[in-house]
């Protein structure tokens, strides 16, 4: 996870780095196009897979909402700081747990429900609205986090029929296809440098990827979690040194209390897991 985490920092500071020289959906389509290559072991696995019509449809359904996620993020590293991009972003597995208990009929309970109103209140500090202008940027994670977790919730069902090279490979393909278009609108000719830059993109996010794939495969979520919250420190000091951002209090505060509600919503999942798999004892 801690690989992870540096994976994705360094893949956000190569956005910020590359700027709006380019469209933000053309940079997003350049990033998933370049990271096609890395599909190619997949191939196999994809050639081989159960795939019917329906569950193709699927897929395209889950890419279509990937892809708006994508084209929200890259927008948003346009317009606001890495470190409310980063903190924001956390708030995605919250969305996860909210859907999860409206469209898949799971049980929220109160300590979950305060768990998420915790975290909203961490965006409150962030976005701190009627203090300062919030800003497109602002709206933009807000929905990226919203999609994401949609996209989420779609692998999770897709899991139970469908190998994970499969779904990695599929939501690669689907997510490049569908932003062809809306980049293919606004292209502006890359050049060299920038293709260079946006290679090391699509290979920092796939190493992220995989990385945690395996932490997940080798520890808890309540292990995990509390790791990625070392994002948020690397993004503020990256911010700082590197892009002259201001070092805020109040997104460091916000990101905390919004990472601590993830970890409590990890924990509280873990416990119920454990409970479900314990054996019950004859008496």
């Amino acid at each position: 996870m801690i690989v992870t985490g540096l994976c994705f920092v360094a893949l956000t500071a190569l956005v910020k780095h590359l700027g709006d020289d380019l469209p933000a959906v053309q940079t997003a389509f350049l990033r998933y196009l370049l990271g096609l290559i890395f599909v190619l072991p997949m191939l196999g696995a994809l050639r081989d897979a159960p795939i019917d019509r329906g569950m193709l449809g699927f897929f395209g359904l889950r890419g279509a909402v990937h892809a708006l996620g994508v084209m929200m993020w890259f927008f948003a590293m346009t317009q606001i700081t890495i470190a409310e991009v980063t903190a924001m972003n956390y708030l995605t597995p919250v969305y996860v747990t909210l859907a999860a208990a409206l469209f898949l009929g799971e049980r929220l309970a109160l300590r979950r429900i305060m768990a998420v109103l915790i975290a909203f209140l961490g965006v409150l500090i962030i976005l701190r609205p009627g203090l300062r202008e919030v800003s497109p940027g602002h709206l933009a994670m807000m929905g990226t986090a919203i999609f994401f977790a949609a996209s989420y919730l779609m692998a999770k069902r897709m899991s139970g029929t469908q190998d994970a090279g499969v779904v990695v490979a599929m939501l690669s393909i689907t997510v490049t296809i569908c932003l062809a278009p809306f980049a293919l609108a606004v292209w502006v000719p890359p050049s060299p440098v920038q293709l260079f830059w946006l290679f090391w993109i699509a290979s920092f996010g796939t190493a992220g990827h995989i990385a945690m794939t395996l932490a997940f495969k080798a520890a808890p979520v309540t292990v995990t979690q509390p790791v990625t919250f070392l994002q948020l420190i690397w993004a503020v000091a990256l911010g700082a040194i590197l892009f002259g951002e201001p070092l805020d209090a109040f997104v460091f505060a916000g990101g905390s209390l919004i990472m601590a509600a993830v970890v409590f919503i990890g924990w509280r999942e873990a416990v119920l897991r454990k409970q479900i798999k314990r054996p019950a004892t004859v008496l």
